[in-house]
């Protein structure tokens, strides 16, 4: 029998060391690679955690806000109802309105300690973020798109419109005609 019957197989060459350790930091540079974005991931994660949790803790009350705003606007409205303050009135009428005028204060106070704020949009370029136009009225008076009457105030809670304003909106009047000064309400 020739040896080219029955072949040995051939030891595998060593690999050179330079050869290995080339190998050994590609692998090490991927391993980093890995390292670090699985890292930043992690980070990420918490940064969102972080700012969820504190999204829930200033608009947990968000539903509770809005409500509590649509009470201070019926405070305004009854404040509003009373008769307008004359020289002779009754001293329980002017103890009754500045005691509710008081009371009105007080609690704007503490919805504004807690996050809750009106804005009176009066006289504001309509924004269709804080305001809902619920009529126009033509007039020279105001520029276009001017707020010229609000029923009701917008409400924030932390900077967050729970509640819009309902506005009535100026327009330009039409052509040849003068201030009407009637309102045309939105369908």
């Amino acid at each position: 029998m020739s040896d080219l019957d029955n072949p040995e197989p051939m030891p595998e060459a060593a690999p050179e060391p330079a050869d290995r350790l080339a190998e050994l930091e590609a692998e090490c540079a991927d391993l980093k690679d890995r390292w670090v974005r699985s890292e930043a991931e992690m980070q990420n994660v918490r940064n969102r955690a972080r700012r969820e949790v504190e999204d829930a803790r200033a608009y947990a009350v968000q539903k509770f806000a809005a409500d509590v705003a649509e009470t201070a606007e019926n405070l305004r409205r009854g404040l509003a109802a009373l008769p307008p303050r004359q020289e002779n009135e009754a001293e329980i009428l002017t103890k009754l309105r500045d005691g509710f005028a008081s009371v009105e204060r007080s609690f704007l106070a503490m919805l504004e300690r807690h996050g809750v704020k009106a804005i009176d949009p009066t006289g504001l370029p309509f924004d269709p973020e804080l305001h809902q136009a619920m009529g126009e009225q033509e007039t020279d008076q105001h520029n276009p798109g001017t707020v010229v009457q609000a029923w009701t105030s917008a409400w924030t809670l932390n900077g967050r419109l729970i509640r819009p304003a309902m506005v009535i909106v100026a327009k330009a009047p039409a052509a040849g005609g003068t201030d009407r000064s009637h309102l045309d309400t939105m369908a």
